[in-house]
């Protein structure tokens, strides 16, 4: 297991607890501690100390044309001795069945790379106001488990990087990450490179055996988001013009949210009857959605009539990631120059 972790005190005890609880045997845990300013190496020590199967990989400086998270797996590869590799984040929650399971999974269907969806925690009014609205976008973008796992097109493949298991000869076939040194969302660009290459890749539900929480913030939120949104959808284009026609449908897809209070609010005094009964049965179905996916999330159903303000966020992060698209980026207290995001 490779735990990429830069300044992560705040989840990185909690993370490796979990993979400590394992019912999976002969477990090797590698945190790479990617050159943190905080607590993160101090704790992993001290775990490291009461449990040998905890190692500390002392990241090194970032070279030139690597991002952050490439380079710590990476790092975290080279170390490894196992034929089975599993790259997880350190803001995750392992149950004990997990990785029985996936490895399971994976020998089972002959596959080369699995991936899971874990529960998304949202404990906080922004994450559950904004969340909702960009897994909606990437469920309607690429569909259910079983879709993904018929695709043969390296355009429709998809990894989540919260949890990417992997047999080292696969990983090594396709470059592993050195192969995605250059990408922002380098767990995209990994699927695609497995898909492309003809190896198997397999995607299954596991929220009952997995958590995660993404952002702990508004500001984390606009940050991530950003970061992610345009370069993601660079990945899915063929041409930078037809990332901005993804982003473009996003953001139209985010205005459709905001139409059905609008409509509501002007339909009775335009005298519109079409218009309002389309803003009524627009906006049931909106709450109806946000209802479902914050019951996924465990999250308080309330939140789901306030989903136009969660929508306005939403466009206001994709404008500013369209925005951002050709300037660099940052994140984590490193910047770097703009991404190729070169197309599949």
């Amino acid at each position: 297991m490779v735990v990429p972790a830069r300044d992560e005190a705040r989840n990185i005890e909690r993370c490796l607890r979990s993979l400590l609880a394992s019912a999976y045997p002969r477990l090797e845990i590698l945190v790479v501690d990617d050159c943190s300013t905080d607590g993160t190496r101090a704790i992993v020590e001290r775990l490291a100390t009461s449990d040998g199967r905890v190692r500390l990989v002392r990241g090194q400086p970032l070279p030139g044309g690597w991002f952050g998270k490439p380079w710590a797996c990476w790092q975290g590869y080279r170390a490894a001795r196992g034929r089975l590799l599993l790259f997880t984040d350190a803001d995750t929650t392992h149950g004990p069945a997990l990785h029985a399971h996936a490895v399971g999974y994976l020998l089972a269907e002959r596959a080369h790379l699995v991936t899971v969806l874990p529960r998304q925690l949202a404990l906080t009014f922004w994450e559950r106001l904004v969340q909702p609205h960009f897994f909606v976008l990437l469920g309607i973008r690429y569909g259910s488990a079983e879709r993904l796992n018929r695709n043969t097109d390296p355009r429709h493949a998809i990894a989540n990087g919260q949890f990417i298991l992997v047999t080292r000869e696969s990983y090594e076939a396709i470059g592993g990450h050195q192969a995605v040194k250059d990408q922002v969302v380098e767990d995209l660009a990994l699927a695609q490179a497995y898909t492309a290459a003809g190896l198997a890749l397999r995607f299954a539900a596991a929220e009952e055996v997995m958590a995660t929480r993404m952002y702990a913030s508004l500001a984390e939120i606009v940050e991530g988001w950003s970061k992610n949104a345009f370069n993601g959808m660079r990945r899915m284009a063929r041409t930078r013009l037809g990332a901005y026609g993804w982003l473009g449908a996003a953001l139209a897809f985010s205005a459709l949210w905001l139409l059905p209070p609008v409509a509501l609010a002007v339909g009775p005094a335009a005298r519109s009857a079409a218009l309002f009964a389309y803003g009524a049965v627009a906006a049931l179905g909106s709450v109806a959605t946000m209802a479902v996916m914050l019951r996924l999330m465990r999250a308080p159903l309330w939140y789901a009539p306030l989903f136009p303000l969660g929508a306005l966020v939403t466009a206001f992060i994709l404008l500013r990631a369209a925005v951002r698209g050709t300037r660099k980026i940052e994140w984590k207290g490193r910047s770097y120059p703009r991404p190729t995001g070169g197309s599949v």
